[in-house]
């Protein structure tokens, strides 16, 4: 499976557990080395980002979004995964979060209490669960899909939120206490009286 493949089944909607073991070790590719300096993102966008995600994957006896750095792997994702076009589609999603915001409490949304940023994150989230949820007319034939974000900017975000969480080291050792390496194999081993 290629880079734009896997992507493309990210943005259908495909949940991690479904995705097989090469899937995952590409995904976890997409994460950001130490050190990493953002190549798409502008200071205020990755304020923005970080801001959301963590509104998103909060902090509990686990780091959350921010802790995992997931807005580096947005920027990874962004800069090396998605065309032109996408880029362009996200980072107007993005802008037009500002947008609400303005709208909505004068301000941008970092500048915004937490309160106002999870109501207006939550009132994104509805609208997006509506959109994506309500039945659409049945088309005849294939369709190829060229694009591999939807047209759903914060449906994208969250599934790239979910996604650059838990493929991160916190996200994968931490929060679902799983093994990247798992331990040595026994394959054939006498247990009691039976031999295997």
């Amino acid at each position: 499976m290629h880079r734009r493949e896997l992507f493309r089944v990210l943005a259908a909607g495909a949940v991690m557990p479904a995705l097989n073991s090469s899937a995952m070790a590409m995904l976890r590719e997409a994460q950001a080395a130490p050190g990493y300096a953002l190549r798409t993102l502008d200071a205020h966008q990755n304020a923005t980002v970080i801001m959301m995600t963590d509104v998103i994957i909060p902090q509990t006896d686990t780091p959350g979004a921010k802790g995992a750095k997931v807005n580096e792997f947005i920027d990874v994702i962004l800069t090396d995964w998605a065309t032109d076009a996408e880029r362009k589609r996200f980072l107007e999603g993005l802008a037009n979060v500002d947008e609400q915001s303005t709208a909505l409490y004068g301000k941008p949304l970092v500048d915004c209490t937490p309160a106002q940023q999870e109501s207006l994150l939550r009132a994104m989230d509805e609208e997006w669960v509506r959109e994506e949820y309500i039945p659409k007319p049945h088309t005849t034939g294939y369709q190829k899909r060229d694009q591999q974000l939807s047209d759903s900017f914060f449906g994208d975000f969250k599934r790239l939120t979910l996604v650059g969480y838990y493929t991160s080291e916190i996200g994968f050792t931490q929060e679902l206490k799983k093994v990247i390496i798992p331990g040595s194999y026994h394959g054939c081993t006498h247990i009691g009286d039976n031999k295997l």
